[in-house]
């Protein structure tokens, strides 16, 4: 009878815990779907300008620039005269996208589609925290740091190239080819997705995620160069592109002309950039910059040891944060690419990219002030303009120093310091077991032996 009372009480302490449990998991999922449900209300009042954030209309580029592009991209061709198109051909589908909503404008059928956008990543985010081993921090993280960016996150097409790059990374644990698939046709509407693959474990996974990356890419290109004119025609407009105003090369330019630097800031190739003497070496200092990012991953890549299932994500975090940071050109919207890919760090318990992760958190909400709130003042390269760059792109700085270190020292120093132990262990046995025998056959009497 006391064991059988005992068994109940035991069963039904185990079923009220679970019970618990399970409601306190559904609690946190309500609250956190009310959160977004709010969050994303307000951004549409943004971008719908019935709530106006000071500064540039950033929503106006997909009426000008997007609705024009959409027009022509209609007619069967690129925007072959038009300087600004400098993305990859896949991107026409993106600009094409709207067309899918024909009952609504193009801006409202652009911002709607940017909404499920969202809600697609959120959901992702979402399910994978629920999963066991994982964490919802990284949907936190999302849920968060859109709204931060303001109207400018609905307003580009790089939440669209963003969910393609998160649906990639949270299937490389359990398939590498699908990452390949997705980040070669991410690659194809934005070419940063190519980063994904940097992290790979060597072997099959790597022959089969990169070839397949390769394919995809190929195939995409083909086919829009079939069915259209001009489809590479981006690659000479990329290639012209100056100092851009956000970047970090630009601070050099921003204190000069508190100094007299006689050059300008003005629109050029889409964007404003700095015009003028010494604007050339600042641009190869920056590409040389990206150059020896670049020479840093593959140098991680070739002495990693060990890889955990963290490493694609964080490999493809730094990259993309590397990249970024050291660009000629950044633009507010690139961080929903960084926000993103540390969102699926997150996602795992296992990741140790928090700090970065918080500081790119940190660098976005200082990005919607840096544009379009502030803007004039970053334009003008007044000191208000100049601390909001110093702050933002040192945050940037620091997240990518960090992350490097983070990735270095998980999948290199401690894998071989960990090694170096289990070496030295035995070794120093055999040596123990030796001086017990010498010291053994010494102690025994002569008359003993």
């Amino acid at each position: 009878m006391t064991g059988g009372g005992a068994g109940t009480v035991t069963a039904g302490s185990t079923t009220a815990g679970t019970d618990l449990c399970d409601r306190g998991q559904d609690g946190g999922l309500r609250k956190i779907l009310g959160f977004w449900g709010l969050t994303r209300i307000l951004i549409l009042l943004t971008v719908f300008r019935i709530v106006v954030i000071p500064g540039p209309d950033v929503t106006s580029d997909v009426e000008q620039i997007y609705q024009g592009w959409y027009e022509v991209l209609r007619t069967g061709t690129y925007p072959l005269d038009d300087v600004t198109w400098q993305y990859p051909p896949a991107a026409a589908l993106a600009i094409l996208a709207p067309a899918l909503l024909p009952f609504l404008g193009y801006s409202a059928a652009f911002f709607v589609l940017s909404l499920l956008c969202d809600a697609f990543v959120f959901g992702l985010l979402v399910y994978a925290g629920r999963r066991p081993g994982r964490s919802m921090r990284g949907a936190w993280l999302w849920l968060a740091a859109v709204p931060l960016l303001g109207p400018t996150a609905y307003s580009r097409y790089d939440l669209m190239v963003t969910a393609v790059a998160v649906a990639g990374l949270l299937a490389a644990v359990r398939s590498p080819a699908v990452l390949g698939a997705l980040a070669g046709f991410g690659a194809t509407l934005k070419v940063w997705p190519v980063l994904l693959v940097a992290g790979t474990a060597r072997g099959r996974a790597t022959v089969r995620c990169w070839a397949t990356a390769v394919g995809a890419a190929a195939g995409v290109v083909a086919l829009c160069v079939l069915a259209a004119p001009g489809a590479l025609s981006f690659l000479g407009f990329q290639r012209d592109r100056g100092t851009e105003v956000e970047s970090l090369g630009a601070l050099v330019f921003h204190v000069a002309r508190n100094f007299g630097w006689p050059g300008e800031a003005r629109m050029n190739y889409g964007s404003i950039e700095f015009l003028g003497p010494g604007v050339h070496v600042v641009s190869a200092a920056a590409m040389a910059l990206t150059g020896a990012a670049f020479a840093w991953l593959l140098v991680w890549r070739l002495r990693a040891r060990h890889r955990t299932s963290t490493t694609v994500a964080d490999a493809a975090f730094t990259a993309v944060l590397l990249f970024v940071t050291t660009s000629r050109v950044i633009s507010p919207q690139y961080m929903i690419w960084l926000v993103g890919l540390a969102a699926v760090c997150l996602v795992y318990r296992a990741s140790r990219m928090r700090r970065p992760a918080y500081l790119v958190l940190w660098a976005t909400a200082v990005t919607q002030f840096e544009f379009p709130v502030w803007f004039s003042h970053v334009s003008h390269s007044d000191p208000l303009g100049i601390a909001l760059l110093l702050v933002r792109n040192g945050l940037l700085v620091a997240a990518s120093l960090s992350a490097c270190r983070i990735l270095w020292r998980q999948t290199v120093t401690e894998p071989r310091l960990a090694a170096a132990a289990r070496v030295r262990i035995p070794v120093q046995t055999d040596r123990e077991r030796h001086r017990d025998r010498e010291s053994a056959a010494v102690s025994v009497p002569s008359s003993a032996r």
